[in-house]
């Protein structure tokens, strides 16, 4: 039941005050013996019919990555945050083992709580382990709810245990071989997720979690805490207390399920610490709602950590002198707890030894954010690289070295990188001028970065003729996507702010805007008789504009709107009568077929066609 830091603020509001008050008074309250009991074997959730697939993925840097997956058991889109290996760069082909890092009662729906509030994103870079970071899921308790409640169906277990794992091992080079670490609220989920699941995980970790549901008074805490946290009614999580749901997901009850697995339990004592602020009282802390609820994790603690020495189970504990429910001990713990992870993941619990040399080491000289090594120079196609705490830097010889990082460094990832279209750097990242923009050049193109659309590479024939219209300054502006192959004809699309650009090896790159690309999709892009395009759009009288295709052009004026004339015997007509600026005027249908033929209509006629003959009708 993470607490919010004094950074965050609090809850807002009379009720909501007395809500954090009441569970204060409670958790405070609780400082009792709490008994335990032994169940039967709990039920295992079931898998989803479907399997989850991976709906969108969005790269912070070139190991921090933004993976969407649809999730058959919610029925929703989840956000999953991967800290991918140290070597996954230097080792292209291995696979590593994971480490699930679960987040508090107050998670939010945009990123983790471990990388917002922690420095989580450092810590493992340079381990060798995927480190796999849930977005969401607040007051969920990380379980399968009984039935959805306050909009949320929440299926966690499933999620986490059944649908995600096949994904990962079979598109980001993970293993079976997992742990699984959590605070508050997901320091309760991480054991009884490690128990109900026995081949989930081989480590398990509790940063002041809770770890009974069932005793004297823990599931009115609960209860008070999931209202607090969001208005979540615990009964549509496990039935009301006493339901056998309640001891089906208690860490005490389940604790004999944990023999075998690697454990870590860590809690402070509620008393002010040195992250905490003080109060006139001698180690008070200001903060009573955290205090009262790391008074009631080391309480919970302590009765499982009993229950395991009756049931001979070995597990690391760290009781804190001092400490609030509050993110600064949780860094803490999540560092404290690595060398044991990394033992029963089978990995280094350091990083080798690594220096830098030659032109690489001059520009890590000149580049101190680049932080330490992460590994050794290695080869990639055409030159060299080398990995540091917060980017990369590669080397050929005919261009030297230059750092690669950031966003910029995860559209370069997401290129494929060395391996890509791109090719390897020729200069360093700069800002553009109209102060918005980043680029960075390489030896085949150039990634082009906004807040707005993120990293996105452009090359070739596409990068030449958005060149030539102003780059960034032109009327396409920023580039919104990759460039992607057309799928039933040989060409590409990229999308710009402005309008797609088109390529073919028959018509060469040329962007599509406005009204007349909504044309253009309505008849089905390349893949309807228009063909690509094949020329740049023109401006017509009386504000019109056209674009010209491989099958004919499309027309666009405001007092007509957007219409398309195919080549042939209707376009041969009407251009020997002048076009727009004929005796006809702008086309106001599509052609359409009449008894015998075709016909087309424009603003002051029409054209027929029959037995392949055409014929104009003035009005």
């Amino acid at each position: 039941m993470a607490g919010k830091n004094r950074a965050r603020g609090g809850t807002t509001g009379r009720s909501g005050r007395r809500t954090r008050r009441g569970l204060a008074v409670l958790a405070a309250a609780l400082v009792l013996p709490f008994a335990a009991a032994q169940v039967p074997a709990p039920a295992q959730p079931t898998a989803a019919a479907a399997p989850a697939t991976i709906r969108n993925v969005v790269w912070h840097s070139d190991r921090h990555v933004e993976v969407w997956v649809n999730s058959p058991a919610m029925g929703a889109p989840i956000q999953v945050r991967l800290l991918l290996a140290r070597d996954w760069n230097t080792q292209p082909n291995a696979k590593f083992p994971v480490l699930y890092m679960l987040d508090g009662l107050r998670a939010t729906d945009d990123d983790s709580g471990w990388i917002k509030e922690t420095g989580a994103v450092d810590f493992f870079a340079d381990k060798n382990v995927t480190t796999v970071l849930p977005v969401g899921g607040q007051a969920s308790f990380y379980s399968d709810w009984l039935q959805p409640n306050n909009g949320k169906n929440y299926k966690w277990e499933t999620f986490l245990t059944k649908e995600l794992p096949p994904l990962l091992e079979s598109q980001w080079r993970a293993t079976s071989t997992r742990g699984i670490a959590g605070l508050s609220m997901g320091g309760t989920a991480a054991m009884f997720l490690a128990a109900r699941n026995p081949d989930f995980a081989k480590f398990a970790a509790s940063y002041s979690g809770f770890l009974t549901t069932t005793s004297t008074g823990m599931p009115q805490a609960i209860q008070l805490a999931m209202a607090d946290a969001g208005g979540f009614d615990a009964e549509a999580m496990w039935g009301p207390p006493g339901s056998p749901q309640w001891e089906e997901h208690d860490p005490l009850y389940l604790a004999d399920r944990l023999k075998g697995k690697s454990l870590y339990i860590s809690s402070g004592t509620g008393a002010s610490g040195k992250h905490d602020e003080g109060s006139e009282i001698p180690g008070v802390s200001t903060n009573m709602f955290g205090t009262g609820l790391e008074t009631l994790s080391l309480i919970t603690s302590q009765n499982f950590i009993g229950k395991l020495h009756e049931l001979h189970i070995p597990a690391t504990v760290n009781y804190r002198s001092a400490g609030t429910h509050t993110w600064p001990y949780w860094d803490f713990e999540m560092r404290q707890s690595w060398a044991q992870a990394a033992s029963a993941l089978g990995v280094p619990a350091a990083k080798p030894a690594c220096v830098s040399g030659g032109a690489i080491d001059v520009v890590v000289a000149g580049n101190g954010w680049l932080g330490d090594c992460l590994t050794g120079e290695y080869r990639v196609p055409g030159g060299l690289a080398q990995d540091f705490r917060h980017g990369r830097v590669f080397y050929t010889p005919e261009g030297g070295a230059h750092p690669v990082a950031g966003r910029i460094g995860g559209g370069y990832q997401a290129a494929a990188g060395p391996q890509g279209g791109l090719g390897l750097p020729v200069g360093g990242e700069a800002p553009l001028p109209d102060g918005r923009g980043r680029f960075q050049p390489f030896q085949q193109g150039a990634l082009y970065w906004t807040p707005e659309t993120g990293a996105q590479m452009v090359r070739g024939a596409i990068l030449a003729e958005w060149g030539r219209q102003g780059f960034e300054g032109g009327p396409a502006k920023y580039p919104v996507g990759p460039e992607v192959k057309t799928p039933n004809r040989d060409g590409a699309v990229q999308s710009f702010e402005g309008g797609p650009f088109y390529f073919s090896p028959a018509t060469g790159a040329h962007r599509v805007e406005g009204l007349i690309l909504g044309k253009y999709a309505e008849l089905g892009f390349e893949n309807s008789w228009l063909g690509f395009p094949a020329a740049p759009e023109f401006p017509l009288k009386d504000l019109g504009r056209y674009s010209r295709f491989e099958g004919g052009n499309i027309y666009w004026s405001p007092l007509s709107g957007a219409w398309a004339v195919r080549n042939g015997p209707i376009m041969d007509v009407w251009r020997d009568a002048g076009f727009e600026n004929g005796r006809l005027g702008f086309p106001i249908s599509d052609e359409f077929a009449i008894p015998g033929g075709s016909q087309q209509n424009f603003q002051h006629g029409f054209i027929t066609v029959r037995d392949n003959r055409a014929e104009l009708h003035g009005l």
